[in-house]
């Protein structure tokens, strides 16, 4: 009796290890594998491999690298968009261009020369400079004094305000005329503040822009006048 149960035992068991063996071949695991380890997992890492964080990882580092634009891109940037501005606007003539060597008045007269010019502060992160002379220009034409008080504590908060993120530099002295002015504002209450800040970029920026690859491309730029362009000839 003890020999029959035991002979019975061990075919019950050899048949138990046959279907256990066949489970393991049809799911693929293997059986000797220790409980621990995780099927299915990708080549890089042992986490899940449908949101494996190390390649998520790399993922977000690489777009972050991709995004951080250089400062040859920046340049790129500028040109590009001074070209798109010069397709919607009128083109300054080679003529034009080559005078601004004369004197920084040359750029300034004209709304063509401002806008280069101003891409080119913004380059250089200081298009607060125009923009401040530009409103100044602007201020100067309004008669309601009403409006002249509003819009002289509106350029005062933008431009010179130590609380703005866009404040020119201005010495003590322009700034004591301006605060002032503030207590009586006429719209020629910025004219000695204007003025610095048109020396400053004539002094400080202007030689720059003269030496910039901005300003070489521009003399480079094939010039083609509409009366002998093919179209027009034909």
């Amino acid at each position: 009796m003890v020999v029959e149960g035991l002979k019975c035992m061990g075919s019950e068991g050899i048949d138990m290890g046959k279907r256990a063996e066949t489970r393991s071949e049809g799911d693929g695991t293997d059986p000797q594998a220790s409980p621990n380890q995780r099927p299915n997992t990708c080549c890089f890492c042992w986490c899940c491999c449908c949101s494996c964080s190390c390649l998520s990882a790399r993922k977000e580092e690489r777009e972050e690298t991709a995004g951080r634009p250089t400062e040859e891109t920046k340049m790129e940037s500028t040109v590009e968009t001074i070209e798109s501005n010069e397709e919607s606007n009128a083109l300054p003539s080679l003529e034009e261009i080559t005078s601004w060597t004369q004197g920084f008045d040359k750029v300034m007269r004209t709304e063509a020369g401002r806008n280069i010019f101003r891409e080119f502060l913004r380059s250089e992160y200081s298009e607060e400079n125009m923009l401040f002379w530009l409103a100044c220009e602007d201020f100067k034409k309004e008669k309601n004094s009403k409006v002249v008080a509003e819009r002289a504590r509106t350029i005062y908060e933008d431009y010179i305000s130590i609380l703005s993120p866009r404040e020119v530099s201005l010495d003590s002295r322009v700034r004591e005329i301006v605060n002032r002015n503030l207590l009586n504002p006429c719209p020629l209450m910025f004219e000695d503040a204007q003025l610095q800040i048109y020396s400053l970029m004539h002094r400080d920026s202007f030689p720059r822009f003269l030496n910039s690859e901005m300003y070489k491309s521009l003399i480079e730029k094939p010039k083609t006048s509409p009366d002998t362009s093919p179209d027009a000839e034909s």
